[in-house]
Protein backbone atom coordinates (compact mmCIF):
# COMPACT_ATOMS: atom_id res chain seq x y z
CA UNK A 1 0.00 0.00 0.00
CA UNK A 2 0.96 3.75 -0.68
CA UNK A 3 0.49 6.18 1.88
CA UNK A 4 0.78 9.23 -0.12
CA UNK A 5 -1.07 9.08 -3.95
CA UNK A 6 0.46 11.88 -6.22
CA UNK A 7 -2.44 12.78 -8.49
CA UNK A 8 -1.32 15.27 -11.66
CA UNK A 9 -4.59 17.26 -12.57
CA UNK A 10 -4.34 18.22 -16.22
CA UNK A 11 -6.46 21.51 -16.93
CA UNK A 12 -6.58 22.09 -20.52
CA UNK A 13 -8.25 23.64 -23.60
CA UNK A 14 -9.49 21.06 -25.97
CA UNK A 15 -9.66 21.12 -30.11
CA UNK A 16 -12.84 20.68 -31.25
CA UNK A 17 -13.67 17.01 -32.71
CA UNK A 18 -9.62 16.84 -33.60
CA UNK A 19 -8.35 13.69 -32.01
CA UNK A 20 -4.41 13.90 -33.17
CA UNK A 21 -3.70 17.47 -32.05
CA UNK A 22 -5.59 16.92 -28.65
CA UNK A 23 -3.26 14.14 -28.26
CA UNK A 24 -0.40 16.18 -29.76
CA UNK A 25 -1.03 19.06 -26.61
CA UNK A 26 -1.24 15.99 -24.22
CA UNK A 27 1.66 14.61 -24.87
CA UNK A 28 3.45 17.94 -24.34
CA UNK A 29 1.90 18.97 -21.29
CA UNK A 30 2.32 15.45 -19.55
CA UNK A 31 6.34 15.44 -20.56
CA UNK A 32 6.50 18.43 -18.75
CA UNK A 33 5.53 16.69 -15.58
CA UNK A 34 9.03 16.05 -14.18
CA UNK A 35 8.23 14.93 -10.86
CA UNK A 36 6.95 10.69 -10.10
CA UNK A 37 3.28 10.80 -9.97
CA UNK A 38 0.97 7.90 -9.64
CA UNK A 39 -2.03 9.26 -11.31
CA UNK A 40 -2.59 11.72 -14.61
CA UNK A 41 -6.41 13.07 -14.86
CA UNK A 42 -7.95 14.24 -17.89
CA UNK A 43 -11.24 16.03 -18.86
CA UNK A 44 -13.95 14.36 -20.00
CA UNK A 45 -14.13 13.42 -23.80
CA UNK A 46 -10.56 14.95 -23.93
CA UNK A 47 -10.33 13.93 -27.44
CA UNK A 48 -13.02 16.16 -28.66
CA UNK A 49 -14.43 18.28 -26.38
CA UNK A 50 -18.06 17.56 -25.14
CA UNK A 51 -19.50 16.43 -28.84
CA UNK A 52 -23.15 15.64 -29.92
CA UNK A 53 -21.30 13.98 -33.20
CA UNK A 54 -20.16 11.14 -31.92
CA UNK A 55 -19.77 9.10 -35.11
CA UNK A 56 -17.03 12.50 -35.83
CA UNK A 57 -14.91 11.00 -33.71
CA UNK A 58 -15.51 8.02 -32.06
CA UNK A 59 -13.02 5.04 -31.46
CA UNK A 60 -13.23 1.48 -30.66
CA UNK A 61 -11.56 -0.45 -27.91
CA UNK A 62 -8.47 -1.36 -30.09
CA UNK A 63 -8.16 2.21 -31.47
CA UNK A 64 -5.68 5.23 -31.08
CA UNK A 65 -6.01 6.79 -28.45
CA UNK A 66 -6.55 3.47 -26.53
CA UNK A 67 -2.89 2.71 -27.50
CA UNK A 68 -2.02 6.28 -27.00
CA UNK A 69 -2.66 6.07 -22.93
CA UNK A 70 -1.55 2.75 -22.69
CA UNK A 71 1.92 4.11 -24.11
CA UNK A 72 1.72 7.16 -22.02
CA UNK A 73 1.36 5.15 -19.23
CA UNK A 74 3.91 2.65 -19.62
CA UNK A 75 6.52 5.64 -20.26
CA UNK A 76 5.91 7.57 -16.94
CA UNK A 77 5.20 4.50 -15.18
CA UNK A 78 1.76 6.30 -14.13
CA UNK A 79 -1.76 5.44 -14.06
CA UNK A 80 -4.11 7.59 -16.28
CA UNK A 81 -7.85 8.31 -16.89
CA UNK A 82 -10.07 10.36 -18.86
CA UNK A 83 -13.16 9.76 -20.81
CA UNK A 84 -13.59 9.43 -24.73
CA UNK A 85 -16.35 8.82 -27.23
CA UNK A 86 -16.42 4.83 -27.77
CA UNK A 87 -18.76 3.24 -29.93
CA UNK A 88 -19.32 -0.79 -29.36
CA UNK A 89 -22.25 -3.02 -30.90
CA UNK A 90 -23.36 0.00 -32.96
CA UNK A 91 -23.84 1.95 -29.44
CA UNK A 92 -21.58 4.92 -28.53
CA UNK A 93 -20.41 5.38 -24.75
CA UNK A 94 -19.28 8.37 -23.20
CA UNK A 95 -16.34 5.80 -21.64
CA UNK A 96 -13.94 6.32 -19.07
CA UNK A 97 -11.00 4.49 -19.20
CA UNK A 98 -8.67 3.97 -16.15
CA UNK A 99 -5.32 2.38 -17.52
CA UNK A 100 -2.58 1.18 -14.60
CA UNK A 101 0.94 1.36 -15.58
CA UNK A 102 1.26 -1.92 -17.15
CA UNK A 103 -1.25 -1.15 -19.91
CA UNK A 104 -4.02 -3.16 -17.66
CA UNK A 105 -7.41 -1.10 -18.49
CA UNK A 106 -10.56 -0.70 -16.44
CA UNK A 107 -13.29 1.29 -17.88
CA UNK A 108 -16.83 3.20 -16.76
CA UNK A 109 -19.30 4.08 -18.65
CA UNK A 110 -21.05 7.66 -17.81
CA UNK A 111 -24.05 6.73 -15.40
CA UNK A 112 -26.43 10.29 -16.26
CA UNK A 113 -26.60 11.14 -19.75
CA UNK A 114 -27.04 15.22 -19.54
CA UNK A 115 -30.32 15.35 -21.12
CA UNK A 116 -30.30 19.09 -21.61
CA UNK A 117 -27.73 18.90 -24.46
CA UNK A 118 -29.58 15.76 -25.78
CA UNK A 119 -27.03 13.36 -24.62
CA UNK A 120 -29.24 10.54 -24.06
CA UNK A 121 -30.45 10.61 -27.60
CA UNK A 122 -27.31 9.88 -28.32
CA UNK A 123 -24.81 8.17 -25.59
CA UNK A 124 -25.94 4.45 -24.09
CA UNK A 125 -26.34 5.09 -20.50
CA UNK A 126 -23.74 3.29 -17.94
CA UNK A 127 -25.20 0.50 -15.66
CA UNK A 128 -22.41 -0.17 -13.11
CA UNK A 129 -20.06 1.60 -11.14
CA UNK A 130 -16.58 1.12 -10.80
CA UNK A 131 -13.89 1.15 -8.03
CA UNK A 132 -10.82 0.95 -9.03
CA UNK A 133 -8.16 -0.86 -6.79
CA UNK A 134 -4.79 0.82 -7.12
CA UNK A 135 -1.59 1.01 -4.93
CA UNK A 136 -3.62 0.63 -2.24
CA UNK A 137 -6.28 2.72 -2.54
CA UNK A 138 -9.56 2.45 -3.97
CA UNK A 139 -10.84 4.89 -6.46
CA UNK A 140 -14.35 5.48 -7.92
CA UNK A 141 -14.02 7.60 -10.98
CA UNK A 142 -17.27 9.53 -12.38
CA UNK A 143 -18.16 11.52 -15.57
CA UNK A 144 -19.52 15.41 -15.05
CA UNK A 145 -23.12 15.28 -15.09
CA UNK A 146 -22.81 12.40 -12.77
CA UNK A 147 -21.77 14.69 -9.80
CA UNK A 148 -25.70 16.25 -9.42
CA UNK A 149 -26.56 12.48 -8.15
CA UNK A 150 -25.13 12.10 -4.81
CA UNK A 151 -27.13 8.49 -4.43
CA UNK A 152 -24.89 7.14 -7.26
CA UNK A 153 -21.75 8.36 -5.84
CA UNK A 154 -22.78 7.47 -1.98
CA UNK A 155 -19.73 5.36 -0.48
CA UNK A 156 -20.90 2.35 0.19
CA UNK A 157 -17.44 0.62 -0.45
CA UNK A 158 -15.43 2.63 1.35
CA UNK A 159 -13.44 4.06 -1.83
CA UNK A 160 -10.56 6.36 -0.32
CA UNK A 161 -10.53 8.67 -3.87
CA UNK A 162 -14.15 9.90 -6.05
CA UNK A 163 -12.68 12.24 -9.06
CA UNK A 164 -14.95 13.46 -11.80
CA UNK A 165 -13.76 14.32 -15.51
CA UNK A 166 -16.06 17.08 -16.85
CA UNK A 167 -16.90 19.45 -19.31
CA UNK A 168 -18.53 21.97 -17.05
CA UNK A 169 -19.80 25.03 -18.52
CA UNK A 170 -19.36 28.31 -16.77
CA UNK A 171 -22.52 29.52 -16.18
CA UNK A 172 -23.02 26.60 -13.81
CA UNK A 173 -19.77 26.70 -12.17
CA UNK A 174 -20.74 27.51 -8.59
CA UNK A 175 -22.67 24.48 -8.67
CA UNK A 176 -19.86 22.57 -9.52
CA UNK A 177 -17.66 24.08 -6.72
CA UNK A 178 -20.53 23.38 -4.08
CA UNK A 179 -21.55 19.90 -5.60
CA UNK A 180 -17.86 18.38 -5.08
CA UNK A 181 -17.54 19.95 -1.84
CA UNK A 182 -20.35 18.02 -0.55
CA UNK A 183 -19.12 14.73 -2.17
CA UNK A 184 -16.45 14.95 -0.30
CA UNK A 185 -17.62 15.53 3.02
CA UNK A 186 -20.68 13.39 3.02
CA UNK A 187 -18.51 10.70 1.58
CA UNK A 188 -15.73 11.48 4.23
CA UNK A 189 -13.27 10.87 0.93
CA UNK A 190 -11.20 12.71 -1.32
CA UNK A 191 -12.88 14.51 -3.92
CA UNK A 192 -11.33 15.93 -7.17
CA UNK A 193 -13.30 17.60 -10.13
CA UNK A 194 -11.15 17.78 -13.41
CA UNK A 195 -12.62 20.26 -15.97
CA UNK A 196 -11.86 21.83 -19.21
CA UNK A 197 -10.85 25.60 -20.32
CA UNK A 198 -12.08 27.30 -23.63
CA UNK A 199 -14.84 28.07 -25.78
CA UNK A 200 -16.21 24.92 -28.03
CA UNK A 201 -17.66 24.82 -31.16
CA UNK A 202 -21.03 25.65 -29.63
CA UNK A 203 -19.94 28.72 -28.44
CA UNK A 204 -19.67 27.28 -24.62
CA UNK A 205 -17.69 28.92 -22.11
CA UNK A 206 -15.11 26.55 -19.70
CA UNK A 207 -13.71 27.97 -17.16
CA UNK A 208 -12.06 24.98 -15.56
CA UNK A 209 -12.18 25.65 -11.83
CA UNK A 210 -10.85 22.44 -11.42
CA UNK A 211 -10.27 21.65 -7.60
CA UNK A 212 -9.77 19.22 -5.38
CA UNK A 213 -10.90 18.92 -1.62
CA UNK A 214 -9.95 16.34 1.25
CA UNK A 215 -12.88 14.60 3.32
CA UNK A 216 -13.59 17.23 5.87
CA UNK A 217 -14.03 20.24 2.49
CA UNK A 218 -10.93 21.58 2.63
CA UNK A 219 -9.53 23.00 -0.59
CA UNK A 220 -5.82 21.00 -1.06
CA UNK A 221 -5.66 22.89 -4.79
CA UNK A 222 -4.29 25.69 -6.15
CA UNK A 223 -5.53 25.82 -9.75
CA UNK A 224 -6.94 29.41 -10.94
CA UNK A 225 -9.53 29.50 -13.49
CA UNK A 226 -8.91 29.84 -16.86
CA UNK A 227 -5.24 28.58 -16.58
CA UNK A 228 -3.91 25.89 -18.68
CA UNK A 229 -2.34 24.11 -16.34
CA UNK A 230 -1.28 21.30 -14.95
CA UNK A 231 -0.86 20.86 -11.08
CA UNK A 232 0.64 17.72 -9.15
CA UNK A 233 -1.13 17.07 -5.48
CA UNK A 234 -0.39 14.60 -2.89
CA UNK A 235 -2.97 12.90 -1.35
CA UNK A 236 -2.51 11.18 2.22
CA UNK A 237 -3.69 7.37 3.24
CA UNK A 238 -2.81 8.19 6.72
CA UNK A 239 -4.66 11.56 6.95
CA UNK A 240 -7.79 10.17 5.24
CA UNK A 241 -7.84 6.92 7.49
CA UNK A 242 -7.45 9.59 10.95
CA UNK A 243 -10.47 11.72 9.50
CA UNK A 244 -12.54 8.80 10.06
CA UNK A 245 -11.34 7.01 12.64
CA UNK A 246 -11.88 10.36 14.46
CA UNK A 247 -15.15 11.13 13.28
CA UNK A 248 -16.60 7.88 12.10
CA UNK A 249 -19.68 9.89 10.09
CA UNK A 250 -19.39 6.97 7.48
CA UNK A 251 -20.58 4.41 9.88
CA UNK A 252 -24.07 6.17 10.57
CA UNK A 253 -24.96 6.20 6.66
CA UNK A 254 -28.17 4.48 5.75
CA UNK A 255 -28.39 1.73 3.90
CA UNK A 256 -30.52 1.99 0.30
CA UNK A 257 -30.79 -0.24 -2.98
CA UNK A 258 -30.20 1.12 -6.23
CA UNK A 259 -32.69 0.11 -8.79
Amino acid sequence: MTNELKIAIVQTDLAWEDREQNKLNLTSRIESISEEIDLIILPEMFTSGFTMQPANVSETMTGKTIDWLTKVAKKKNTAISGSIVIEEDQKYYNRLLFVYPNGELKTYDKRHTFTLAGENKLYTAGTEKLIVDYKGWKICPMVCYDLRFPVWARNTEDYDLLFYVANWPKPRIEAWHTLLKARAIENMSYCIGVNRIGTDNNNYEYTGNSIAFDALGMQISKIQPYENTTEVITLSKQKLVSTRDKFKFLEDRDVFRID
